[in-house]
């Protein structure tokens, strides 16, 4: 079955709020499914949710949340960006394609690499979408499993009607074996924290092979979602991302 799904690819994402009392969030959401992109959640904002004020001033009344789930948006990415040599691809190509859909459908755009000070995206998610920190910090989703991520933060004006969020069990609370946590050569997830350095001093070692080329080993052990595992290039792309930026963490507190 395994080889089978490696043949046919991941699964395509179908999963759609329905989005139809707010037409402009229906065509939002139909436009970014172009890219691999779409509409995940939203919320009406309380004070304890920390969302900026809009440029003008004013506060946010309406929060949307723009992500992906398996691998449409790595294709979508790799077809129209064929340098990867340059920093940032991927930030630069997302900004490219939710730039001007938030100006289409009069939002102010959050991404979540602005800052210093860096949106709490994980937060967001949590209450926009049914989704649950799992034992290895990433954020699992009852089908998706670890193979999704949010891309982009919409902040409308408005008081915008949303669809119902759609409540559903923690997945982990389920799993026994927690694979995800005995697999790791690195020994990066103990129980208070990740250990990005550990993480880091592995995967470019010549034992570290399997994560640098494949991704993470961690993750690649959850059995739920795995229809919408990434790509083995994206996830060698997203590892290499990664090292980067704790190469420049350890610089910064050297």
């Amino acid at each position: 079955m395994l080889n089978l799904r490696a043949k046919m690819g991941p699964k395509v994402v179908t999963e759609s709020l329905d989005w139809s009392t707010e037409p402009r969030l229906r065509a939002l959401d139909r436009g970014l499914r172009r890219h691999g992109l779409y509409l995940r959640g939203g919320f009406h904002p309380r004070p304890a949710d920390g969302i900026p004020a809009l440029p003008d001033g004013t506060a946010a009344r309406t929060v949307v949340l723009a992500g992906n789930a398996g691998g449409a948006l790595w294709r979508a990415f790799r077809a129209s960006c064929a340098r990867l040599d340059r920093p940032d691809p991927l930030d630069h190509w997302l900004e490219g394609i939710l730039g001007p859909a938030a100006a289409a459908a009069g939002a102010h755009l959050l991404l979540p690499n602005q800052g210093p000070p860096f949106p709490p995206l994980t937060d967001w998610a949590r209450r926009a979408d049914a989704v649950f920190s799992s034992p290895i910090r990433i954020l699992i989703h009852p089908e998706f499993g670890l193979w999704h991520a949010y891309r982009g933060v919409f902040l409308f004006a408005k008081r915008l009607a949303l669809p119902e969020r759609v409540e559903r069990a923690n997945p982990c609370e389920a799993c026994a074996a927690r694979p995800c946590l005995n697999v790791c050569p690195a020994g990066a997830f103990p129980p208070d924290g990740f250990v990005a350095w550990r993480c880091h001093d592995h995967v470019v070692s010549a034992a570290g092979e399997a994560c640098r080329t494949s991704g993470c080993l961690a993750r690649r052990a959850c059995p739920v979602g795995r229809e919408y595992v990434y790509p083995r290039n994206a996830q060698a792309f997203h590892t290499a991302a990664f090292l980067h930026s704790v190469r420049q963490w350890l610089g910064s507190i050297a």
